[in-house]
């Protein structure tokens, strides 16, 4: 059974031959229908099987132009909101095999873990409503390390040959969508990662359409003043402003992963709800050195948010977020504390991907073949995490803008035990109904479910609508 969603989102799909653009609608369909479950499962029968690995081994099909239709679609659903935030990010993509490694592989760390990375541009809601992906790239690293670099050593390497370019590559990716869809307002958001000067100094070009926001990883010095007395840096700055207003926030909690690691970033704390106070500046970054060339000073506005008493033997909280967006009227400044809470929902996805999807956990010998699988997965987490917030976002309207007939009547029936009935009921009550079969507790004060009860009730959601489809009351008759 394809589903419809699948024609939609595969309607542009393209790998230079028909047969193979319906083999992908096949596929894409069974493994969202299945998203935990081995490809052997999910494809349900050995003909089937055998015919999603040739898929994968067609060198006409590539990682590119699998997730190209999706794509296009996801910048349609763009074009519909008033504001989107482009978050992105990397991720580790880990392939370490116990004794015969993924052949074509590259170190993840020092030889004991092998895979690929993937940078994602990822488009989502100001609510966290995932669109889709706008822009993915994977690559593999060379297996023969590079010599440890000195600073000096490292600078001297141009940005253009390091991996910290595809920062740059998918901001400037965000800035090409930005002139196509000028009916909205979009933000390129990233983690403290992306704290790269030269990024900063093409983000605040006057010329660019987007917006963005940066957290900064490093504490850089600012352009002298012609008051005496040692140069200031950026964290200086918005202390000496005073406190616009305080926010409360979920803190999630982390282990260190390595013990004598100093940072602030690394070190060990509870979670817990915290109340953190907000301030803003603005401020001229000094231009660090860079061997042939003058990089101009770039002004930029920063927002502060600090945890002014954390619970003894933790790390305070720290965000110090760089700009374009305003910051001269208190709204402005806490809607880029709320735009840059949205690149959580990144780290959602990923999550989904590797613990929903086990995209991690797929057995293929070569790495192309894992990528091409990889790519295929990509689309399966947007579509289970859409269902997941959509609900949590329209919880009112018909739930048949996301089921089929048969796929809520089918739930509807085994959770409620009582007919269907005329009318669909609303999107919000058919999610919990979906999640309750993926072992949500539905309590009159509960939280909405979250993606790993969905992403498992969907499974036996597309196994129920199949029997309703086959022996329910709208089933044809056998011959």
């Amino acid at each position: 059974m394809l589903a419809p969603w699948v024609t939609k989102e595969l309607k542009t799909a393209d790998l230079k031959d028909e047969r193979l653009n319906a083999r992908l609608r096949e596929v894409l369909s069974q493994f969202a229908a299945r998203p935990t479950a081995s490809i052997p499962a999910a494809c349900g029968g050995r003909a089937e099987m055998e015919a999603a690995y040739r898929l994968f081994d067609n060198d006409q099909v590539t990682f590119e132009n699998i997730l190209e239709s999706h794509c296009r679609v996801t910048c349609e659903r763009i074009a519909a909101q008033d504001v989107v935030i482009l978050a992105q990010d990397t991720t580790e993509v880990d392939l370490t095999r116990p004794e015969q490694q993924v052949r074509g592989a590259g170190p993840l760390n020092e030889g004991t873990r092998w895979g690929a990375l993937l940078h994602l541009l990822h488009a989502f809601t100001p609510d966290g409503t995932p669109l889709g992906t706008v822009h993915a790239v994977p690559w593999v690293r060379d297996q023969t390390p590079r010599p440890a670099l000195t600073g000096a050593g490292r600078a001297a390497i141009p940005l253009e040959e390091k991996e910290s370019y595809r920062w740059v590559v998918a901001l400037r990716r965000a800035q090409e969508e930005a002139l196509r869809q000028p009916g909205t307002r979009i933000i390129c958001v990233a983690d403290s990662e992306a704290d790269i000067y030269e990024l900063l100094a093409e983000g605040s070009d006057a010329s660019q359409a987007a917006e963005w926001i940066i957290r900064a990883g490093q504490n850089r010095a600012l352009q002298p003043s012609a008051k005496p007395g040692p140069p200031a840096h950026l964290r200086e700055e918005p202390l000496r402003q005073p406190v616009l207003f305080t926010h409360t926030i979920s803190v999630r909690g982390r282990k260190a992963k390595v013990a004598c690691c100093q940072r602030g970033r690394q070190q060990p704390r509870r979670s817990r709800q915290t109340e953190v106070e907000v301030r803003a500046a603005c401020v001229t970054l000094r231009a660090p050195w860079r061997p042939g060339q003058k990089l101009p000073s770039v002004s930029v506005h920063v927002v502060l948010v600090r945890e002014p008493n954390p619970p003894q033997g933790d790390e305070a909280v720290e965000w110090i977020l760089l700009t374009s967006l305003p910051i001269e009227h208190l709204e402005q400044v806490r809607q880029v504390v709320e735009y840059y809470c949205v690149r959580w929902m990144l780290e959602v996805f990923f999550r989904t991907l590797k613990t929903g999807c086990r995209a991690e956990e797929r057995r293929f010998e070569q790495i192309d073949r894992q990528l091409r699988c990889l790519a295929v997965y990509l689309i399966v987490t947007w579509r289970t995490l859409y269902v997941c917030r959509l609900g949590r976002r329209c919880p009112e309207i018909s739930c048949d803008v996301i089921f089929e007939p048969s796929e809520w009547k089918a739930v509807y029936r085994i959770v409620r035990n009582k007919t269907p009935p005329r009318k669909p009921p609303a999107l919000g009550e058919m999610v919990r109904m979906v999640a309750q079969l993926g072992g949500y507790v539905h309590r009159r004060r509960s939280d909405p479910p979250g993606p790993q009860t969905v992403w498992l009730g969907l499974q036996r959601m597309h196994d129920f609508a199949r029997c309703w489809e086959t022996f329910g009351p709208g089933a044809k008759s056998p011959p």
